[in-house]
């Protein structure tokens, strides 16, 4: 049996109008069908279901404090067994002291004893049974409740640390190229420095920011690409095409940094001539779509990364959508690399805090 804070049902509410009911019932059937006056046929009917109403009151309340398991069921069974019995002899009891000389009536109520008896049992079965069955319901919610709270915490949760790792992962690379030019380039170093403090600073302002629109996370990428462009100068070019359509839609932030890093990385890194990487952001049915391309060698491995980027991306994306299809990446025959990011929009999520 386990104990629970008292927690008055619905049903309760209409106790007193199942009362009133009640009571009509027993004193048409008293004055009408077995022909007792009117004080009889009221007051046998306020005693019985007076003390019907308080013993069911009791069994509610007490049901509220204590749910038995399914292997105490029989405690409930004796319970109501014993309040039938109790209420039973108990009117008895009353109506034979308000009633003494009335021998007609008096015989009525002791030949009647035993349907009396059965049909209080039965209403107070159902009354356990009604509330045993709304508290379970009762608790099941509750837990249910408990369980979405803490998944939606827990995804929260992971959201945020893949957000934050992405930070260091972006650093460790960035730091690495200011590495490299301070060797050929230290002039180049110094303003890549700056521009990295730039991004840096940008993202710590946007950093409780869940969802942001495309006009903020285009400038961010910007940075970015500017970060990028000092290391690899004229080698690097970059074609963006933004429908202006999507300027407002909304998409997770710090998301599309990594994919554009992916697209410098496999590129780049394994070629002296200069490269084009595209990016197009157009909508199509209430979805905003994000496409990069960028050339690659098939027979060349990109140097560095753990591949950590895109792997978090796609995860993030579950998390928010419960979908794995929303990142797609494709190699072509004419050796373009595509990664596709479809975000949906749904204006009671998109919001950018």
């Amino acid at each position: 049996m386990t104990t629970r804070p008292l927690s008055i049902p619905k049903i309760q509410k209409f106790s007193s109008a199942i009362f009133i009911a009640w009571v009509g019932v027993f004193v048409f059937l008293f004055y009408y069908t077995l022909n007792f006056n009117l004080l009889i046929s009221v007051s046998d009917s306020l005693v019985t279901n007076g003390l019907l109403a308080i013993a069911c009151i009791i069994l509610s309340n007490l049901l509220g404090y204590y749910q038995p398991k399914d292997e105490t069921i029989l405690f409930i069974l004796v319970l109501t067994l014993i309040l039938a019995l109790v209420i039973t002899y108990a009117s008895k009891f009353v109506l034979n002291l308000v009633f003494d000389g009335n021998v007609t009536y008096q015989s009525f109520l002791n030949l009647s004893l035993l349907i009396r008896f059965i049909i209080v049992f039965v209403f107070l079965a159902w009354c356990a049974l009604a509330n045993i069955l709304w508290y379970r319901l009762e608790e099941q919610s509750a837990t249910q409740d408990r369980l979405l709270t803490a998944q939606n915490l827990s995804k929260e949760a992971e959201l945020n640390k893949l957000r934050h790792q992405l930070q260091p992962h972006f650093l460790f690379n960035s730091l690495n190229s200011v590495y490299a030019l301070t060797i050929v380039n230290p002039t180049e170093a110094g303003t890549m420095i700056t521009k990295l403090a730039s991004f840096l600073r940008g993202t710590l302002k946007r950093d409780d920011e869940v969802w942001v629109n495309v006009r903020e996370e285009m400038e961010y990428i910007q940075l970015y690409l500017d970060i990028e462009k000092v290391r690899f100068s004229h080698r690097l070019n970059i074609q963006v095409t933004i429908d202006e359509a999507t300027m407002d839609l909304c998409l997770p932030g710090t998301l599309l940094q990594p994919i554009v890093e992916n697209a410098i990385k496999f590129g780049l890194y394994n070629t002296s001539a200069p490269i084009t990487i595209t990016m197009n952001v157009t909508v199509e049915h209430q979805t905003l779509v994000i496409q990069v391309e960028n050339p690659y060698d098939p027979e060349m491995k990109a140097t560095g990364g753990t591949g950590f980027g895109l792997t978090a991306i796609r995860r993030r994306l579950y998390l928010l959508f419960a979908d794995d299809t929303l990142l797609h990446t494709q190699a072509t025959e004419e050796k373009l690399f595509i990664t596709t990011l479809k975000i949906p929009q749904n204006n009671d999520k998109n919001n950018t805090n």
